[in-house]
C-alpha cells in the first residue's frame, strides 16, 4: 500500500502511469473527476487543484457558491485511495485517487460528504471505538438496442442463485470481481438475485471509510464491465415495476481493541446502537432512499416497511444475521443504491452512537412483520413525506450541518416540483 507522496511518484514511474484521475463526489454521491498528467501531481499535493463548484450538482443549492466568480474549490488527493484502473490500457496506465474538497483557505468544504463521514469516523475513534461496515449491493443488467442505447429488457430470466445457462450474468460478475481484486478490493460472494437480470455482489467487512470508497469504486467497475459486455447496469431502486427492487443492505458493527462490542455484555451495545437507528430512521430515510421510486420498493419483495428489529428475519427493518462472535453485526435493510453512502453511513452511525449514549433498548419482533404489524411505526411512504421529516429534524441538522442539509433539501424540493 502506498503511504506517502514520494511512494506515489515512484509507483507512477514504475507502472508507466501516464494519466491521473482526481475523483470526487457531488452532494448526491455521483462521481466526478478531473484528469491531470503525472508532472502536475506534486503541485496538486502542495496546493490542490481548483474546480468550479457552481457547476456541480447540489453544491450551489443553499451554498455560498451561487455565482461563477465565487465558486472556486480545491481538490486534495487522498493517497490511501490510489488504484490502477484495470479496464484502461496497460501501456500508459491510468490511476485514480479520491479527493478531499476544501475551501480556498484550506478548510473542509461543508458539502463534501466524504469528509463528513471521515469526521464521524474520527469522532467514534475519539471514544476508543471503531466502526466496521460491509455492503450488499444489488443491480440489474439490461440489454442495449442495435444503436447501443439502454433498454429495460433484462439480460436473462434467471432467479435467485440460478446457474448458467439460465444465469447469463455469471461471466459479467466474474469480470467485476476480478477487476475489483486487481484494485485491492475483496468481494466476499456474488450470485444471481431474485429478479430477471438482477445480480448481487457482497463485500467483506472493512473500516467504514474504505467500505464507502469501495462501494463507489464498485459502482464504477460494474458500469464499465457492463458497457464492455454490451449491457447497461442499472442501480435504480425499482427499475421494473413488477419485479424486486434493488437494495443496498448495510451491515454495521462496533469494535474496541479488536473485540466486537456487539458480541459483548449480552448484546447491550448492539441493542442500544440499533435502537438509536430505529428511533431516528424516519428522520433520515430521505438520505437512505432519496428518489421518488425508492418508495415503490419499500414494503415489497422483502424490502422493509415497518420499523422493528429481529434476528434472522428478513421482513424486519434491522436484522441480526446468524454469525460467529467476531462477525456479530446488524443489517440495515431499507437503504437502496441511489443513496450517497457517505451520507447514509454518517447518519446511521450518528444515530447508533446516540442510542449507546442514551442507553436505549428496543423490543425484538417475532414473526412475519408483513402479517402482524399492529402498533409498529412505518417508514415514510413517499419522497415528500421523507423530505418533510428530514426538514423538521434537529438530528439531521446537527449531524449534517445546516448548509449541507439545506442544500440537499433544496435540491429535492426542486425535484418534486418538476
Amino acid at each position: 500500500m502506498v503511504t506517502s507522496e514520494r511512494e506515489i511518484m515512484e509507483f507512477i514511474e514504475e507502472y508507466d502511469v501516464k494519466f491521473i484521475r482526481l475523483a470526487f463526489f457531488d452532494l448526491f454521491g455521483n462521481q466526478k473527476n478531473i484528469s491531470i498528467m503525472p508532472r502536475e501531481l506534486k503541485q496538486v499535493f502542495a496546493h490542490g487543484l481548483s474546480f468550479d463548484a457552481s457547476a456541480v450538482s447540489g453544491f450551489s443549492q443553499g451554498s455560498q457558491f451561487t455565482e461563477e466568480h465565487t465558486s472556486d474549490l480545491f481538490l486534495f488527493p487522498d493517497i490511501s485511495t490510489l488504484t490502477i484502473l484495470p479496464w484502461r490500457p496497460q501501456i500508459g496506465r491510468v490511476v485514480r485517487m479520491y479527493c478531499e474538497i476544501r475551501y480556498p483557505d484550506g478548510s473542509a468544504y461543508a458539502l463534501d460528504t466524504r469528509s463528513l463521514l471521515n469526521r464521524m469516523r474520527k469522532q467514534v475513534g475519539g471514544k476508543g471505538m471503531q466502526i466496521m461496515a460491509g455492503t450488499e449491493c444489488e443491480f440489474y443488467l439490461f440489454e442495449r438496442d442495435e444503436n447501443g442505447k439502454p433498454t429495460t429488457i433484462p439480460y436473462d430470466e434467471a432467479g435467485y442463485c440460478d446457474i448458467a445457462p439460465l444465469d447469463k450474468g455469471e461471466n459479467v460478475r466474474r469480470e467485476i470481481c476480478l477487476d475489483l481484486e486487481e484494485m485491492g478490493i475483496h468481494p466476499e460472494s456474488s450470485h444471481h438475485e431474485q429478479g430477471p437480470g438482477q445480480n448481487e455482489i457482497d463485500f467483506r467487512f472493512d473500516e467504514v471509510m474504505p467500505c464507502a470508497d469501495n462501494l463507489m469504486t464498485f459502482r464504477n467497475v460494474v458500469d464499465m464491465v457492463a458497457l464492455s459486455s454490451g449491457l447497461k447496469a442499472n442501480f435504480h431502486p425499482k427499475p421494473l415495476q413488477q419485479q424486486p427492487g434493488n437494495g443496498l443492505h448495510i451491515n454495521l458493527s462496533l469494535f474496541r481493541n479488536g473485540e466486537n462490542l456487539f458480541a459483548q455484555e449480552q448484546g447491550r451495545y448492539m441493542e442500544a446502537f440499533l435502537s438509536g437507528i430505529l428511533r431516528r430512521i424516519r428522520e433520515i430515510t430521505l438520505f437512505l432512499n432519496p428518489e421518488t421510486e425508492s418508495y415503490l420498493r419499500l414494503g415489497e419483495d422483502k424490502a422493509p416497511k415497518y420499523i422493528c428489529y429481529s434476528r434472522s428475519n428478513r421482513s424486519a427493518l434491522i436484522r441480526i444475521p446468524a454469525a460467529n462472535e467476531h462477525r456479530t453485526r446488524i443489517e440495515v435493510r431499507s437503504p437502496d443504491p441511489s443513496c450517497n453512502p457517505y451520507l447514509a453511513l454518517t447518519l446511521l452511525i450518528a444515530a447508533g452512537m446516540e442510542g449507546i449514549e442514551d442507553g436505549l433498548t428496543a423490543k425484538e419482533f417475532h414473526g412475519n412483520v408483513y402479517l402482524h404489524h399492529e402498533g409498529l411505526q412505518e417508514l415514510p411512504s413517499s419522497l415528500q413525506e421523507a423530505l418533510q421529516l428530514a426538514q423538521n429534524s434537529s438530528f439531521t441538522k446537527r449531524v449534517l450541518g445546516e448548509e449541507l442539509l439545506q442544500g440537499f433539501l433544496n435540491a429535492k424540493i426542486k425535484q418534486l416540483r418538476m
